[in-house]
């Protein structure tokens, strides 16, 4: 929290990517917040690499959430075995890429299996990949030249959002509630597939009429029946638009230029389908919100207008022929565990006269040991007023209950972070308590000073 750009406090001790010798296994699906760093390492690692790509959230790729489900572990075995007791298992003549190329679904946060197809790539960038720009046009479509100039305003809803999402990671709902607050533009129906894979670029040209502001740009697949299904999106703080480490305040009026990197995506855009970009402000609650009403504006029109960039690619690629379905796992016997925290549920709750929200996301684990039974319960409460976006709230309850034989453990944590026009204003209580009387507790407290932000 005291570190809110970046700095030596968030590159020390990590060794650039440009400097890793030794061999890597990479593993990472399309819906993990952590996937942007695979294809940093393809391209930028001299070392021996090889990655799998799947479409998974933050799971192994055996038991994700979410499937197709494959082995790893037979490949990761091959893959040592060269490299630590020198046998020839054939690893380095296979593709450095497997990836798994998304198609089209609906949008279902309980999705059991994603649609797509398993494709290899030599390296990083992927073979044949094209640059597809589509200009953002006055009449809100997209196309691929530009259209006479125009500035298009959007007025700043701070709580919007939860619909993209708690961390770019996570299977979702139907975006279309988040963009009935945002700017939108949209292509024609598409006369044949159109496949991605990679990073798309979205190049803006912003202004705002306050010092502080973000932007947040999502590509959805908008179906037949108007369902919207986020493919990829990222978002970026106007003040670090040059430097992120170095942030500097928004001139009121001034239109300035900004490359946002959306997150790695792979996706199929079916024939007779449309391609959604939007763009926000706000994307609460995964960000904390800006602190002053603001109305931002998009610059339109000729060759230096707002583009989408999207990294084009054949539809269909060579297909692997090592990937298996997953061998069971060794289970216990005696440990039962069902259900864990992650995704949870989340609720939202939205007074549209008072101009406030609230949303909620609890998750529950229970696990039953020989020794006994341990409970984890987290909750998350997010609140916000959009007339005092400054002064945005978090409040978090963990609650982890061990029943012995003889003797009931609860640690409980209390979160509160909020916000005004200056602060961050963080207080924390950690407890624990045996058969329910108090034993220890301590709480910290702290104001943090804003940072741009």
């Amino acid at each position: 929290l005291k570190h809110q750009h970046d700095g030596a406090f968030w590159r020390s001790p990590v060794r650039p990517v440009d400097q890793i010798r030794i061999p890597c296994f990479l593993i990472g699906g399309m819906l993990d917040g952590y996937r942007d760093s695979i294809p940093k390492m393809l391209e930028h690692t001299k070392a021996p690499m090889r990655a799998l790509i799947g479409p998974w959230n933050h799971s192994f790729p055996n038991d994700a959430d979410f499937g197709p489900r494959v082995e790893w572990r037979d490949d990761a075995v091959r893959w040592w075995d060269y490299w630590l007791k020198g046998r020839d298992t054939g690893v380095l003549k296979e593709p450095k890429l497997t990836v798994f190329m998304r198609h089209y679904h609906p949008p279902n946060p309980k999705m059991e299996n994603v649609p797509g197809e398993w494709r290899t790539e030599d390296g990083w960038p992927p073979r044949n990949v094209s640059d597809m720009k589509l200009f953002l046009r006055a009449d809100h479509t997209l196309a691929n030249s530009p259209s006479t100039p125009a500035l298009h305003y959007l007025k700043y809803v701070p709580s919007i959002g939860v619909e993209a999402g708690f961390w770019w990671g996570e299977l979702l709902s139907d975006q279309r509630p988040v963009d009935a607050y945002s700017l939108n533009y949209d292509s024609a129906p598409l006369d044949e597939d159109v496949a991605i894979l990679g990073h798309p670029h979205a190049l803006l040209h912003v202004s705002a009429d306050t010092q502080l502001a973000d932007w947040f740009v999502r590509v959805t697949d908008i179906a037949p029946d108007q369902s919207s299904t986020l493919v990829t999106g990222a978002g970026l703080s106007g003040a670090q638009r040059t430097s992120m480490a170095d942030p500097s305040y928004l001139e009121p009026g001034k239109i300035y230029p900004m490359d946002i990197e959306l997150h790695l995506t792979s996706w199929v855009f079916p024939k007779g389908h449309r391609i959604r970009v939007s763009i926000s402000n706000a994307l609460w609650p995964m960000v904390w919100p800006t602190p002053s009403a603001t109305t931002t504006g998009l610059k339109l029109g000729d060759q230096h207008g707002s583009c989408i960039v999207l990294p084009k690619v054949p539809v269909h690629g060579p297909a692997p022929d090592y990937l298996r379905l997953p061998e069971p796992s060794e289970q216990r016997t005696d440990i039962k565990s069902v259900g864990y925290p992650w995704p949870g549920e989340w609720t939202l709750l939205r007074d549209e006269g008072r101009g406030k929200a609230t949303v909620t996301w609890k998750g529950k684990a229970e696990t039953d040991f020989p020794w006994g039974k341990e409970v984890d319960l987290e909750q998350l409460t997010y609140e916000l007023d959009d007339a005092h976006p400054e002064i945005n709230t978090v409040l978090g309850e963990a609650d982890t209950v061990v029943q012995l034989k003889d003797r009931k453990l609860n640690w409980r944590g209390h979160l509160k972070v909020t916000s005004d026009h200056e602060n961050f204003l963080y207080k924390y209580t950690r407890e624990l308590l045996q058969d329910g009387r108090l034993i220890k507790q301590k709480t910290w407290e702290e104001t943090v000073p804003r940072d741009h932000q």
